[in-house]
């Protein structure tokens, strides 16, 4: 009985698990290429094989999964099924090996990138391995039709002759099962100008201005603008809804300004659930006067300093009106 830990070569060890153990394949793999896929499996025709991945179409669109490799799988008897929010990546060869890692089935994954997992045919491993398969594979409950395939392969092709820049595309969607988790929030912008709202935070007060010399860094570890925006205790930030793009600005000094040095989309205000804890005003004391959250995610900083962020007076000054 073995287990190993592996950082490189992972075509090979998974090219070798499949022929040592041809009785049955299993894989969860959110991303697979039809050139990695017919790598591996090409010259094993006689191998039932069950798959687990993802049905975003988003994804097939961009070039980073293949609906060309899911119709292989298809016409050489596989059964698929697909998993919103899928990432994990495990491989399963008959009753005796298992192979968990960070690598896709794509050929970057598999002969170039930096990837890491193990390699065990320990009966405990492997039926622990093999219960989460099994678990993922019952909630699906079914298999994609090639006719589906071919439906979405229509809407792609469609979709992409529309939107030649892909900055404008709109979301194609996931025809994943949500197996439990929270599901997306609809409508999130892919560029500022697609949001129905946007805001511009200030932080800091007239009393504690920084310089603008002061590092990004150090002001965001400070109020923990990467997660939320805080408010203050008698205003209650409900004119926020989901999706809408925060604009972060500290007040400097020398000269006195407002640098925007960060942008994030917010999440709707929540009462209970997005006020501060006593727990996080002992850790930040300011927020028993600044408690309200709105929380953020997918924020964005500028690079090193405060002074590289823009200046809201140059802003104003040069669009006037038009500056929001």
């Amino acid at each position: 009985m073995s287990f190993r830990l592996v950082d490189t070569n992972w075509h090979d060890e998974l090219y070798q698990a499949i022929r040592s153990e041809p009785s049955s394949i299993r894989m969860i793999c959110p991303f697979i290429k039809h050139r990695t896929i017919e790598r591996l499996l090409g010259d094993q025709p006689g191998s039932p094989v069950q798959v687990i991945t993802r049905f975003s179409l988003d994804d097939f669109a961009e070039g980073v999964n293949d609906l060309a490799a899911l119709q292989w799988l298809l016409d050489r008897g596989a059964a698929i099924r697909g998993i919103k929010h899928l990432h994990a990546k495990m491989y399963l060869f008959g009753e005796s090996r298992a192979i968990v890692t960070s690598a896709n089935l794509t050929q970057a994954a598999l002969d170039r990138n930096h990837e890491f997992g193990f390699v065990s045919d320990e009966p405990e491993i492997v039926q622990q391995c093999q219960a989460y398969f099994d678990d993922l594979w019952t909630k699906v409950g079914r298999n994609v039709k090639p006719e589906e395939l071919q439906q979405w392969d229509e809407k792609i092709t469609t979709h992409l002759a529309k939107y030649k820049d892909r900055l404008h595309r709109q979301r194609l969607g996931d025809e994943g099962v949500d197996v439990g988790f929270k599901p997306e929030i609809e409508g999130l912008p892919k560029v500022v100008a697609e949001s129905e709202q946007a805001f511009v935070k200030f932080f800091g007060t007239n009393e504690n201005r920084l310089l603008p010399a002061t590092p990004v860094i150090e002001e965001i570890e400070r109020a923990g603008c990467h997660w939320a925006c805080t408010y203050p205790k008698e205003k209650r930030p409900r004119q926020v809804q989901d999706g809408a793009v925060i604009f972060m600005g500290r007040m400097i000094k020398e000269p006195f300004d407002i640098l925007i040095f960060g942008r994030a989309i917010g999440l709707k205000y929540v009462e209970d659930r997005d006020d501060a804890t006593q727990e996080e005003i002992a850790h930040r004391p300011w927020k028993e006067k600044w408690p309200r959250y709105v929380r953020v995610h997918h924020a964005e900083f500028v690079a090193g300093t405060l002074e590289n962020g823009v200046s809201l007076n140059d802003l104003m000054g040069h669009f006037k009106s038009d500056s929001f």
